[in-house]
């Protein structure tokens, strides 16, 4: 079914996409009686209450973001959660996030209730980290600028739209009396999304949050750092992990498991698309991976493969269950959606949507850690943790 242009004209004129066009379905030869009548049902009701809003709303309308609500009541309209419409300027936002890198200097920010914003963590190897920048450092001006009333979005956007290669930080530190000048420069950003450290008994520890486009490059570098200081066991840790892209998880997968199938999807017509590893870096240690109510979508892949080739131990709590697959498709004036259109299955064929994978060894976080943040809580209070240690352990 072809697009047509439906960016333009009023409100009421936008029903192209908020009601099933008859011009659409007439050009696909798919033109029904019914499709005829609830088009021009809804046409009808949607200028009666543009009507209603001309007539008796007390504020000025936003001719523009009125028709990106009939957009957004669209996919609302679906009922479901994974499904949603996306603005351009969110679609680039989202697209940013998933591939994991961004134009900017390399810090997460906060709101700081005296004015200007605070540093909340300079990642690492970033260029705000290199040019001496520093969690809990306040920011009250970029470029002279002054920003002290300015949002997080908006100093965001400052340095992001910059058409500098680089940007002057006014920086106020604690214990420090004076305000410094610090020149970052304006380069492209990698998230962190792996973390790793060897714990004792030669036993290696990575930590993924997420499945972005620059994990599986991270988790390689992580493995091979571990290997070097003589990795004999491995936990990979994917509590609170929501998810993310299907090709990254899969590409992680293939260092890991043995030859044969990963993961497939199929869509409502029955058509399949297979996720395949060669085996030739099949992991022969001993591996525990951690999950929790909280690991979803591209982590239950890896749970779920992991857990039917028999090749390492599951640890925690029953994953959250969601075995569905979602597509982006951006729009001709840069907006997007995001569908729900496939399922997928674990390698033995199990669909785990709305169930989730049950663990090997079920544990729950103990309810004394419960209220605590979670990088307060030290590996030997963490229960699961010392769990999975012991799971490794015990395979040779």
């Amino acid at each position: 079914m072809k697009n047509k242009e439906f960016w333009k004209g009023t409100v009421a004129g936008a029903l192209v996409v908020a009601c099933v066009t008859v011009g659409a379905y007439a050009g696909a030869g798919l033109a029904t009686k019914d499709t005829v009548l609830g088009d021009r049902k809804c046409r009808s009701k949607l200028t009666y209450l543009e009507n209603l809003i001309d007539e008796y709303y007390l504020g000025d309308k936003d001719e523009e973001k009125l028709q990106e609500g009939l957009y957004t009541g669209l996919l609302y309209g679906l009922d479901d959660p994974y499904c949603r419409y996306y603005t351009a300027e969110e679609y680039e936002a989202e697209n940013s996030s998933s591939q994991g890198t961004y134009v900017g200097i390399g810090i997460l920010m906060e709101k700081n209730k005296e004015g200007g914003v605070k540093i909340v963590e300079c990642y690492e190897g970033g260029p705000g980290e290199e040019a001496g920048l520093k969690a809990g450092d306040i920011i009250s001006a970029i470029d002279g600028e002054d920003i002290t009333d300015d949002e997080v979005s908006d100093v965001a956007d400052l340095v992001r739209n910059s058409d500098k290669d680089s940007v002057v930080l006014t920086v106020h530190r604690e214990n420090v009396d004076d305000a410094m000048e610090i020149t970052v420069p304006i380069t492209d950003v990698e998230l962190p999304s792996v973390f790793h450290e060897m714990l004792d008994s030669k036993i290696g520890y990575i930590r993924i949050t997420e499945f972005k486009g620059v994990t599986s490059e991270q988790y390689q570098e992580a493995f091979d750092d571990l290997n070097s200081q003589g990795m004999e066991k491995l936990i990979v840790d994917l509590r609170d992990n929501p998810g993310g892209l299907l090709d990254s998880v899969c590409d992680i997968l293939r260092q890991i498991l043995p030859e044969g199938l990963i993961v497939y999807t199929e869509d409502k017509d029955g058509n399949r698309e297979v996720e395949k590893c060669d085996g030739k870096n099949e992991l022969l240690i001993p591996l525990a991976v951690l999950v929790n109510e909280s690991s979803a979508s591209a982590s239950e892949i890896f749970a779920g493969a992991v857990q039917d080739y028999g090749i390492g131990t599951i640890v925690g709590t029953t994953t959250y269950g969601k075995g569905v697959v979602q597509s982006i498709r951006q729009l001709s004036d840069g907006s997007a959606i995001k569908l729900t259109v496939a399922n997928y299955y674990t390698p033995k064929g199990n669909n785990i949507n709305k169930t989730g994978i049950k663990p090997d060894i079920e544990v729950s976080l103990d309810t004394s850690l419960l209220n605590k943040n979670k990088d307060e809580i030290t590996h030997e209070e963490d229960n699961q943790l010392q769990e999975a240690i012991k799971a490794v352990e015990k395979e040779k």
